[in-house]
């Protein structure tokens, strides 16, 4: 077995780049130590995390969100996304990036150990470029001119290629490692140093030795050397080392590590080759799953194929290593694949001995979008029949929903702050109050899939319709309000919508029995999965990056939670606000009577919801007034914290806390106070701090109040009332999915109408286009005709 080790001297190269890195000598290398760790930031743009990290090796991990325990870690990289595309050469970027991973975790106390390939590139690379210039040197001589002829280039054996570029391809990750500060060794291995007893305890010692030393390991089979692999030739429960494949998974068993991660050149694991039409990608891929997968050519470059990385990784798995398969080659997430495994998040396929009870969440989105296409075709009473027999279970079961209620309140006691503990409880009147808004929702939902919208008579015997339909599958994403689940699930069934939920731990047993009694509604007319309640351990980031399943996002919690949402969603729209800032306005002409009422009912009434008051706008000409001091009066006595504005600290001598940003929700009895000098400048402020969700003028001068109706560019705008009337259900929706403050397809409170898109329906007589050319037999004529009303269906 030949082995080399190359360790650079760290202590120039430190004292000039990283005097922040304190280290020790160890063995002729640098061990970074934790002060050092602790400014992983100042070099890289990968999060760095501090997970505890001590683990008994035995079986694998169950769950992708246990892989941030893993230790010990094995990086193998396919020939794919070592060699560039010409197959002549390394990609350097990409090698970079995944130094710098690896370089990260190795810096956060993990042990990694990388399984390369690319020497036989890296040398077809020398050699061709030695054979082209000693042939050209020979032509010059012999034409004695200048002028080259084509040259061909003999076919290089590969054995030869990985001689040439071992040796640079080792220099090349020694240099990349130096700059952070880690030192790498090489070992070259072939399948006798595991089959000899000896030669496999020589090995495993010098690794155990390297990772003791903070070393990286760097191995790969010694390609210089190895004969061709035979077919067939695993021992009895060993597998055999042909490639860096099955070398991979031997290695990651024999150092009993805790994850193995396989790049190659593709996602993970297809049920059928990649590319073809119905291929998808395989979440997560247990033992006995091979009978599924169709497996298709191997890659451009390397021995093996993903069959050899499912065998190896099934190895693995057997011998107590986790295993993901991913993309190591896509730009978009070269540069950050490992780490995210890591960390837990859906890339590639984890490959698990524990296969869950319930579906898989895209089993479960494929089961809605099924379910809800067939919920679109029931007749308009047949969906109010539903919602009205989930309305009715509401209150004939509201024991045992209160009882499941009480054990997450128990639960969460002490760990959620009140204004959440407010929302994660349930009462008999909340339950009698969503039972009332799920009966208008039932009644406001006889005319709304299918209702002709607009008919066009396009010619002779061709007419068009646009008719409303549903969107398709909702993703529902809410925390601490199971109430939410119901309302929910009332207008998805209204709309025809097929409807994932994904609520929050907290009340994880109130939104399971709220669930069953949804789902037994359903079940009357057959439709019980169009609605389903996401279980699993999925996180929201990659429950957002199911575009291909899910066609519309709606957050319902705090702002953190629809900003974190809008930024990990890929390619779905998301229906929302991160931020409910709403102003009130108190005019000049504004009434003593109304004030102090409408004031406290938008702060006091429910601090927490998105539709409270935040910010009160009050005209200077009120400043030192009997109408001020009564706001203030009621305000200290209600325990409002009052925040004093830029403007408004001015006119104090002695002020409250002066406001840190004029553009907070502070979601508690905590208020922003600021001076205005007009209607205009109120509309200024609104327009520049605000969230474009609700804003309200007191005024008893109805000119002035609709000056400030027409020019206020929120989603709702109020004259004289509370902001708290912002809300599906006091609008007589019947309920609503959220409050959207975006300008595209809903704004405001969103109920049934916003659940529903539309489609064009054109009914012809052999009509083809040709036919009104200029020269054509046929006129267009565009008359519109009058909407009947009727349902489509």
């Amino acid at each position: 077995m030949l082995r080399q080790v190359y360790c650079s001297g760290f202590q120039p190269f430190s004292q000039r780049l990283l005097p922040w890195v304190q280290s020790t000598a160890v063995s002729g290398s640098r061990r970074v130590q934790p002060s050092a760790i602790r400014h992983v930031r100042s070099w890289s743009n990968i999060p760095f995390i501090t997970v505890p990290l001590s683990r008994t090796h035995g079986k694998s991990f169950a769950h992708r969100s246990e892989l941030k325990h893993a230790k010990r870690i094995v990086v193998k990289l396919g020939s794919a996304v070592v060699t560039r595309g010409d197959e002549c050469g390394l990609a350097l970027g990409r090698l970079a990036s995944i130094v710098e991973q690896v370089s990260v975790l190795q810096n956060q106390g993990r042990e990694m150990i990388l399984v390369t390939s690319g020497a036989v590139a890296f040398g077809k690379q020398r050699l061709r470029h030695e054979i082209l210039l000693s042939q050209s040197v020979r032509q010059a001589l012999h034409s004695g001119q200048n002028q080259l002829k084509e040259m061909a280039i003999p076919v290089l054996e590969a054995r030869a290629c990985a001689a040439a570029g071992q040796s640079g391809l080792m220099a090349l990750y020694e240099a990349m490692f130096t700059q952070y500060s880690i030192c790498a060794a090489q070992i070259l291995v072939t399948n006798l140093d595991f089959h000899d007893e000896q030669k496999r305890r020589n090995l495993n010692g010098t690794l155990h030795e390297l990772l003791r030393m903070n070393i990286v390991p760097i191995v790969n089979t010694n390609d210089a050397v190895v004969p061709p692999a035979e077919p067939n030739s695993d021992l009895q429960g060993v597998i055999s080392v042909k490639d860096n494949d099955s070398l991979a998974a031997r290695l990651a068993v024999e150092m009993k590590t805790d994850l193995l991660i396989v790049l190659s050149d593709v996602e993970g694991l297809f049920d059928s080759p990649p590319g073809s039409d119905d291929a998808k990608l395989i979440d997560i891929f247990y033992p006995g799953d091979q009978q599924s997968v169709t497996f298709g050519t191997k890659s451009r470059v390397g021995m093996g194929g993903m069959e050899a990385k499912v065998k190896a990784a099934l190895w693995a798995l057997q011998g107590g290593t986790s295993v993901v398969i991913a993309n190591g080659t896509h730009p978009k997430v070269s540069g950050h694949v490992i780490t995210d495994i890591v960390e837990g998040k859906k890339v590639g396929t984890f490959f698990s001995e524990v296969k869950p009870a319930g579906p898989t969440v895209e089993q479960q989105g494929e089961m809605a979008r099924s379910g809800g296409r067939m919920l679109a075709t029931l007749e308009p009473e047949q969906r109010a029949e539903i919602i009205h027999h989930l309305a009715d279970l509401l209150t004939d079961q509201r024991d045992e929903i209160l009882l499941a209620n009480k054990k997450d309140l128990e639960e969460a006691e002490g760990r959620l702050a009140a204004p959440l503990l407010k929302r994660l409880s349930l009462s008999t009147s909340k339950l009698n109050s969503l039972a009332i808004g799920l009966r208008q929702i039932a009644t406001s939902s006889q005319d709304s899939v299918g209702r002709v919208l607009r008919r066009t008579r396009v010619a002779k015997n061709l007419e068009l319709e646009q008719v409303t339909v549903p969107i398709g599958v909702l993703l529902v994403i809410f925390e601490s309000r199971p109430d939410c689940l119901p309302q929910v699930a009332a207008l998805a069934i209204a709309s025809g919508n097929g409807l994932l939920l994904k609520g929050g731990k907290e009340a994880a047993h109130s939104n399971r029995i709220l669930h069953l009694l949804t789902q037994e509604a359903l079940s009357i007319h057959g439709v019980k999965e169009a609605v389903q309640l996401v279980n699993t351990r999925e996180e929201v980031e990659d429950l957002c990056r199911l575009d291909k399943i899910i066609d519309l996002i709606i957050p319902r919690g705090s702002s953190q939670l629809v900003r974190d949402i809008q930024k990990a969603a890929k390619g779905i729209p998301v229906m929302g606000h991160s931020e409910g800032i709403c102003h009130m306005y108190v005019d000049s002409e504004a009434s003593v009577d109304k004030v102090t009422r409408l004031v406290r009912d938008s702060k006091c009434e429910y601090p927490a919801a998105c539709n409270a008051l935040e910010t009160l706008l009050i005209h200077r000409d009120l400043l030192r007034s009997p109408l001020f001091d009564q706001i203030i009066d009621m305000l200290r006595v209600e325990q409002v914290k009052i925040h004093a504005g830029p403007k408004f600290a001015s006119y104090l001598t002695f002020s409250p806390s002066e406001v840190k940003s004029l553009r907070t929700e502070y979601g508690d009895l905590e208020l922003c106070i600021e001076v205005v000098d007009s209607v205009q400048d109120a509309i200024d402020h609104i327009h520049k701090y605000g969230s474009s969700h609700t804003d309200v003028i007191i005024t008893e001068n109805e000119k002035t109040a609709e000056f400030f109706l027409q020019h206020v560019d929120s989603a709702c705008v109020f004259w004289n009332a509370s902001t708290r009337f912002s809300d599906g259900y006091r609008f007589g929706l019947g309920a609503e999915v959220g409050i959207s403050t975006s300008r595209i397809h809903a704004r405001g409170p969103v109920g049934l109408e916003g659940l529903l898109t539309t489609k064009w329906l054109l009914r012809g007589q052999d009509h083809v286009v040709s036919d009104f050319s200029e020269h054509g037999s046929l006129k267009y004529l565009h008359e519109s005709l009058p909407v009947l009303q009727r349902n489509s269906n």
